[in-house]
């Protein structure tokens, strides 16, 4: 399991802040997030079973189940009783199934944030990882890869930051997992369904549901329809972003989630400095 732990450079006793990336799996994609969040939290990020070139094959019946697995296997081996989750699309699933499987434990989420999630999978976003996939079975990773920016970035992003995109592109495809993993990885988002387990194990989770307007991937009604079907919790309309919001958007994103620890947790975080 590779993970970090980024210590708080300012409250020793500070709660932990738990980050979950997307499909990318990558603890490297919440590096804009770090330093605004250690701050005011003991920040873990990870890296998701395998989303490297090196990684064993996943099990055909992997689901977000055995992801949330692999987290809480982290947690219990930091001895971590209570924490905010913060989960970018497939990382909200992870947190909202990490929840039932601690059930009535010590153990405790105190925060469930959502960037770009859903209940269930919206029919344009089934069509998005369904031309995704035949990329990838018919013209193999680099077609995957050069294409997968048309559904995470703004076009506008696009066409000014071509040279920097092109140069990620180049790292994701030096490290590009086996293709067999991401058609699973792929397979247990598109099967993932918020259910009354869910619903129940974050009853009394502080709950924070982040969308970006311009999201190609995941049209924005879906956060709507996620606070509906939880019941409670804060909704946050973002007008730029788009899918990669984390990227594309940073501060005004990082502003966002820490006014919604700041409205909620006084004792754990202050933005007066």
């Amino acid at each position: 399991m590779s993970y970090k732990i980024h210590r708080c450079t300012e409250n020793s006793a500070a709660e932990f802040l738990i980050l979950s990336s997307g499909l990318g799996g990558h603890a490297s994609f919440w590096k804009p997030q770090i330093e605004a969040f250690t701050r005011y939290f003991h920040v873990l990020s990870y890296d998701q079973q395998g989303c490297h070139a090196d990684s064993a094959l996943l099990a055909d019946e992997y689901s977000i189940t055995d992801l949330a697995q692999q987290l809480l296997e982290i947690i219990k081996l930091e001895k971590i009783q209570q924490f905010h989750f913060i989960g970018h699309a497939i990382g909200g699933f992870i947190g909202a199934e990490l929840a039932v499987l601690i059930g009535t434990s010590e153990t405790k989420i105190l925060s469930l944030t959502c960037i770009n999630s859903w209940d269930e999978l919206d029919p344009h976003t089934r069509k998005c990882f369904e031309a995704r996939l035949d990329l990838l079975k018919s013209a193999g990773a680099e077609a995957y890869v050069r294409a997968q920016g048309l559904f995470l970035y703004p076009a506008a992003w696009i066409s000014k930051n071509h040279q920097h995109l092109n140069s990620l592109e180049n790292i994701q495809l030096e490290d590009f997992p086996p293709i067999h993993n991401v058609m699973k990885r792929i397979q247990a988002a598109r099967q993932f369904k918020i259910n009354e387990q869910h619903i129940q194990a974050l009853q009394h989770s502080q709950l924070h549901f982040i969308a970006n307007q311009d999201d190609f991937l995941v049209p924005v009604h879906k956060s709507s329809d996620l606070k509906q079907i939880f019941g409670h919790g804060q909704l946050t309309m973002l007008v730029s972003g788009a899918h990669a919001s984390t990227v594309i958007e940073p501060e005004l994103l990082n502003k966002t989630m820490l006014k919604f620890f700041h409205n909620h947790f006084l004792k754990v975080v202050s933005l007066s400095n």
